[in-house]
């Protein structure tokens, strides 16, 4: 089956390895001019790695990562879980972004990664899919799927009036670092006043990752390091977290990640005849319950499943979108409920028990 994955991402990418490994010819289109990951690290559960393991690399993305056995944590330090919960369902990999993004590269192919090429839109026929390029190429194949992120060029020429929309005021600031004498676990996540959260962890090869959050984040002043500080200060007390407030001091400029967050609206269909959105480009959440990626992983994995069950690309992807749509609403009841909780140990429960049942009835693929 020819097909062709729109964005070299995470998802996009995992997605061109897992439909390798049943057989698909996969060509990846990717507008930057080169293979790159947006972000510092992300966290990957072991829904996520068990699709690693599928396509021949989980024992690299370990090798790769860290594994963080998560406590959270009021203002004043005071760490806090719910005894209702494992262990298990508080540990994942913290993995750099940008070396993940090389690994799966290169498991995809160079060959058949084409960088600089933006996608202008397509035409379903009855026996292929047309993807125009903006060169006025045009390629056919089985199987068109759209993994190019919350500003999704396949979703807008597939449902108009699917844009991304902003998420309240709610802003996040992040960066890798060297790692320098902070707490060596870590302190993972800090439930602060004014809605503010963050915290710090290692991530391997002698780096820390550290990220603050804060919804309704109200006016912008200063620089982006200032802006970081002033949210990581709603996060201290009494001397918790000076180790976080150097470390973001100390961080260039230049380093660290803003972002406004985005969310993909529910959309009314995820798929069509030979048109699939998989990832952020069919559900872009918050990062707040760090979860997008390992989703969106899961998202690579069912997809695989279905297609490989047949007997067609049409009856396999409407029962793609049927199962990961009923997935995620409740993905978002969790997530809305994460957002509200009042105070770290009522976050501590929400979180835990998003994260229990995101594990526990995680596909089996």
């Amino acid at each position: 089956m020819r097909t062709v994955i729109v964005g070299a991402g995470l998802v996009g990418l995992t997605t061109a390895a897992s439909l390798a490994s049943i057989g698909h010819d996969v060509t990846v289109l990717e507008h930057a001019p080169e293979v790159r990951a947006a972000g510092a690290g992300i966290g990957l559960w072991e829904n996520a790695l068990r699709e690693f393991d599928h396509i021949g690399v989980g024992a690299a993305v370990r090798a790769l990562g860290e594994r963080i056995d998560t406590w959270f944590f009021d203002p004043a330090g005071h760490p806090i879980r719910d005894a209702r919960y494992q262990d298990a369902d508080h540990q994942f990999l913290l993995v750099p972004r940008p070396g993940l993004n090389t690994l799966l590269a290169d498991t995809v192919g160079g060959d058949r990664i084409r960088l600089s090429t933006h996608v202008a839109g397509f035409t379903e026929h009855d026996t292929y899919v047309a993807v125009h390029l903006a060169n006025g190429e045009e390629l056919h194949a089985d199987l068109l799927i759209g993994a190019d992120g919350v500003y999704s060029g396949v979703r807008a020429a597939m449902l108009p009036g699917s844009e991304a929309v902003e998420h309240g005021g709610h802003y996040a600031w992040r960066a890798l670092v060297p790692s320098e004498g902070e707490r060596p676990e870590g302190t993972v996540l800090t439930i602060g006043t004014a809605r503010t959260r963050g915290g710090y962890a290692p991530v391997a090869g002698g780096r820390t990752m550290w990220m603050v959050n804060q919804f309704e984040a109200g006016e912008l002043v200063g620089s982006k390091r200032d802006r970081a500080l002033l949210r990581a200060r709603h996060l201290a007390e009494a001397g918790w977290h000076d180790d976080l407030l150097a470390m973001i001091a100390r961080t260039p400029e230049e380093a660290i990640l803003e972002n406004r967050i985005m969310l993909v609206p529910e959309l009314t269909a995820w798929t069509r005849t030979r048109v699939a959105l998989i990832g952020d480009a069919a559900h872009g959440l918050s990062p707040h319950i760090s979860a997008g990626g390992t989703l969106g992983i899961e998202d690579a994995g069912v997809l695989r499943t279905e297609l490989a069950a047949g007997p067609d690309t049409a009856t396999a992807l409407a029962r793609y979108e049927r199962s990961r749509r009923a997935r995620f609403a409740k993905v978002r009841e969790h997530s809305t409920a994460v957002e509200l909780a009042d105070g770290a140990a009522e976050f501590a429960a929400r979180y835990a028990a998003f994260s229990h049942w995101m594990l526990t009835t995680a596909p089996a693929t």
